[in-house]
């Protein structure tokens, strides 16, 4: 699949320079994965780290590409989506510039617009932060 940026621009709503998901590496019901390689110029890179701001971000625009990949594929516009909560987020490492982090979505629960996410974001198969993340779309009309 590995959609790359070109492609998935129009996916999300945010647009450069804040853009912080770089290929849609797969998505389905259950999961999404994305990859994001953070260069040196990012805006939440400090001292050459990718700040904790940067890790939620990127799983929010993870589960924005989701919302956009899947609205695209059934014919429908992208919609717009808003963060509803952050729950647990917990960061273990931060990675540096010049890495490339993997980022998984994965559907909880979904009810009437309402989706309640786990995402996770890996360097190299190790953990580098972790969050349960509640989605609203805003309806159309």
């Amino acid at each position: 699949m590995a959609l790359p940026i070109e492609y998935i621009i129009d996916l999300i709503p945010q647009k450069p320079p804040f853009v912080m998901v770089g290929k849609l590496l797969e998505s389905n019901e259950e999961l999404t994965r994305s990859s994001f390689k953070i260069e040196a110029d990012n805006v939440f890179v400090k001292e050459e780290q990718f700040q904790e701001a940067g890790l939620m971000e990127n799983i929010a625009q993870t589960a924005a590409l989701r919302a956009g990949y899947v609205a695209r594929t059934e014919g429908k516009p992208v919609a717009v989506g808003y963060i509803g909560a952050v729950n647990n987020f917990e960061v273990f490492m931060l990675p540096e510039s010049g890495d490339e982090i993997i980022t998984s979505i994965s559907v909880q629960t979904q009810v009437l617009g309402i989706s309640v996410l786990a995402g996770e974001v890996w360097l190299n198969n190790r953990l580098l932060a972790k969050c349960e993340m509640k989605v609203v779309v805003k309806s159309e009309g």
